[in-house]
């Protein structure tokens, strides 16, 4: 371990065994305790030292199950699948649909309630601040591991007109909810950036305060008005976008070349 102060070399110390194999993704490191024993130091000293790969990115954690290692790898979303008209039919959203097709297992917490809006959030809409809207909250998990911070917004009266103001999940998604009760979008505009997590998005999704996050605001509406504005936040580390636009034949040529060159171990940027 290099010199430095004794919190940096114990995180040296668990940084290596983690990208030496020791441990793997899902598995629960030592405690404070467990550690400050191993090391005799001080359970702050062991704190500390997990704190450090909080910070990096490296593990989370999780109240009832400890500390535990993250996966590193990349998800792909092509995130203009779930608007596509020809979308098929299904009984789960777009998130389980991505989940499953990298072989992870996809989970959520879930809550709706009507509050005023925000300036922010009437800006969107196009409703008046403080006028009531409905927010649906999702944090998604991947094995478990806190992935992303999703609310959307919806104008109070197209959500009790459209049903989406349960206090339950709705499994085939809002989007196809609101297309079977006549509200189907048919315009969306996306807005992306990178930034530093605050602390409450940090405590969401275990990371660092500061770790940067990739921030996507997604505005859609059909002919007569905005329908939501749905905010999605993730770990830019471990997320990449895609956007298909074109006709379907097109689609599948850059599917199909793509395709070929993940069969081969090519990484794509």
């Amino acid at each position: 371990m290099a010199d430095g102060p004794t919190y940096h070399r114990i995180a040296d110390l668990l940084r290596e065994e983690i990208r030496g194999g020791k441990w793997n993704p899902g598995d629960r490191l030592p405690s404070h305790t467990e550690l400050a024993d191993q090391m005799q130091v001080s359970i702050t000293t062991a704190r500390n030292a997990i704190q450090v790969l909080v910070t990096e990115n490296l593990v989370y954690t999780a109240t009832s199950r400890g500390t535990i290692v993250r996966n590193q790898e990349v998800l792909e979303s092509v995130v203009t699948d779930h608007i596509r008209p020809d979308r098929p039919r299904a009984t789960h959203d777009i998130f389980e649909e991505i989940a499953r097709a990298a072989n992870r297992e996809p989970t959520k917490e879930f809550s709706a309630r009507m509050e005023p809006a925000t300036t922010e959030v009437a800006l969107w809409l196009g409703v008046p601040e403080d006028s009531w809207v409905l927010a649906r909250t999702v944090v998604q998990y991947l094995d478990n591991e806190p992935w992303s911070w999703e609310v959307s917004f919806y104008p109070r009266d197209l959500a009790e007109a459209t049903g989406i103001d349960s206090p339950h999940d709705i499994p085939e998604g809002t989007t196809r909810r609101l297309a079977d009760r006549g509200h189907a979008e048919t315009a969306h505009r996306d807005t992306l950036c990178a930034r530093p997590a605050t602390a409450e998005e940090a405590g969401v999704l275990g990371v660092g305060t500061g770790t940067i996050l990739l921030d996507h605001l997604r505005i859609g509406s059909n002919h007569r008005r905005v329908t939501r504005a749905t905010r999605h936040r993730a770990l830019a580390t471990r997320n990449r976008l895609s956007y298909e636009l074109g006709d379907d034949e097109g689609i599948a040529v850059i599917r199909d070349t793509l395709g070929s060159a993940y069969r081969r171990g090519i990484s794509l940027p």
